[in-house]
């Protein structure tokens, strides 16, 4: 049997034989392999989601006892941009691990982010910095938010169908944590350093960064069959389901980013919060949240991914309402309560809506063999469209979190308060309700497609291939 790392005529460490599905090659070497590989990619894409959402702790430090005079919408504007570029960068990523290689794109994505981590560093000193100069300098803080599509996508490659859901969940889950890390990050800089070092909270990552390109480089393969498939990508985005989950999904990953780069900075403008009080309590609701993810798809499995996803959204608008209420009255303890437990909704709302995708081209797949289709080339098919549509709407649903801090942006600057913003949020799930019971649930036929278990991880991300979803239930 052939050893499963070779050098191609590429040369570097290229794989030219990688079969995971052979139980005899996964067993003697396939699998240490893989996990070298995972724990590599875990630790890479966990920095790419701190880098990524560095800008919304270091906002934080911008008041005007560091010299810097922003309103609000500035503020808003700017972890705005980086949320976009993020979002923006999730396809071309995608498409980047069959192209360069995962390890060589792994090393490349990685030691990029040595630039906006540099940049954050010098800015964050420079109150004087025009403020779109600062504005298109710290986007670039969004090369951090593409890591997680090309991680996703050479993860992928790597492992069996039988464990595709243990390992992408893995590697999901340890990119979502840099989230919170990077916020308790922020909060021990205030807390021991003060607010005019937050600096030092982009120097942390310096290192880490330089660590993890070292680990890419020496503990990282290339695959050379992996292959990104165009086609797949095109047919999907012609489907009208496509966008029905893509908005869905803007919901809940939408909403869980985006609250992830605002909550402080909610917190500082709407309740006079200090940089301290408020780094103390916004690492809290991204922790849950990622932490909780798995449990969405756990609930899908038993019951449906669409029943959780309208009883979720239906909690997610309660919340909301909650929220207004709170704010309304000057509750700070409610209003922080509330955005914890919407925090929580998103997290089980990822996992819910992810395990609809796959159950959807399942029941098509058994329509192709109902016509005459062989089975094992309508499940082929199925799995193939639905990792499509899996990277699509991951990137489409980043741009949730652009729209909600925009919304907060127009808030603040039209009444000084979030609570508009959040009245806005309230009528996009109520819409997200209509939408799921419309198309999902109110129909015998198209339940069936989106309502029973499917073996996808709770965020798969992009480019995740969905494993053969199971016995369809109402």
């Amino acid at each position: 049997m052939a050893t499963p790392r070779t050098a191609g005529a590429r040369g570097g460490r290229w794989i030219e034989h990688w079969e995971p599905e052979d139980e005899r090659f996964w067993e003697s070497t396939g699998r240490a392999v893989a996990r070298r590989n995972l724990w590599a990619s875990i630790f890479a894409e966990h920095l790419g989601f701190s880098v990524w959402t560095i800008w919304a702790v270091l906002v934080l430090f911008m008041t005007p006892e560091t010299g810097f005079d922003y309103t609000p919408e500035q503020k808003f504007l700017l972890v705005s941009m980086v949320t976009l570029v993020g979002a923006v960068l999730r396809v071309p990523y995608t498409l980047a691990v069959p192209r360069f290689g995962g390890r060589n794109w792994t090393l490349v994505s990685v030691t990029v982010l040595l630039v906006p981590t540099a940049l954050a560093i010098v800015l964050i000193q420079r109150p004087e910095t025009p403020f779109w100069l600062f504005l298109l300098l710290a986007a670039t803080a969004g090369l951090g938010g593409g890591n997680f599509s090309s991680s996703m996508s050479n993860i992928n490659f790597f492992f069996p169908e039988r464990s595709k859901g243990w390992a992408l969940g893995l590697n999901a889950g340890g990119g979502n944590i840099g989230v919170p890390s990077v916020q308790l990050l922020g909060l021990a800089v205030i807390a021991i350093f003060g607010i005019a070092q937050g600096w030092l909270l982009a120097a942390v990552y310096l290192p880490l960064l330089l660590v993890a390109g070292w680990v890419a480089w020496r503990h990282m393969d290339n695959l050379a069959g992996a292959r990104a498939d165009i086609g797949a990508q095109v047919a999907v985005a012609k489907d009208r389901h496509t966008w029905i989950m893509s908005f869905l999904y803007i919901g809940t990953f939408g909403s869980f980013i985006g609250y992830g780069f605002a909550f402080g900075l909610v917190l500082q403008n709407q309740f006079d919060r200090t940089p301290l009080e408020a780094a103390a309590v916004t690492f809290i609701g991204p922790l849950l949240g990622s932490l909780i993810r798995p449990v969405g798809g756990s609930l899908a499995d038993r019951y449906g991914g669409a029943r959780i996803t309208l009883w979720n959204f239906v909690a997610m608008a309660a919340g909301t309402g909650v929220i207004i209420i709170a704010a309304l009255q000057g509750s700070l303890a409610l209003f922080t309560a509330g955005f914890v437990v919407l925090f929580l909704l998103t997290g089980v709302g990822n996992g819910s809506t992810y395990k609809m995708i796959p159950t959807i081209y399942s029941a098509r797949a058994e329509d192709m063999v109902a016509a005459g289709t062989p089975r094992a080339e309508a499940t082929a098919e199925a799995k193939r469209l639905a990792g499509a549509l899996l990277g699509l709407v991951g990137a489409v649903g980043a741009l949730g979190g652009v729209g909600i801090n925009l919304v907060f942006r127009e808030s603040f600057a039209a009444t000084g308060s979030a609570t508009p913003a959040f009245v806005a949020f309230l009528v996009f799930y109520a819409v997200c309700i209509a939408v799921t019971y419309g198309v999902y649930l109110r129909r015998p036929r198209v339940r069936a497609e989106a309502a029973s278990p499917a073996a996808v991880p709770a965020d798969a991300g992009p480019a995740a291939e969905a494993a053969p979803a199971g016995p369809q239930r109402p």
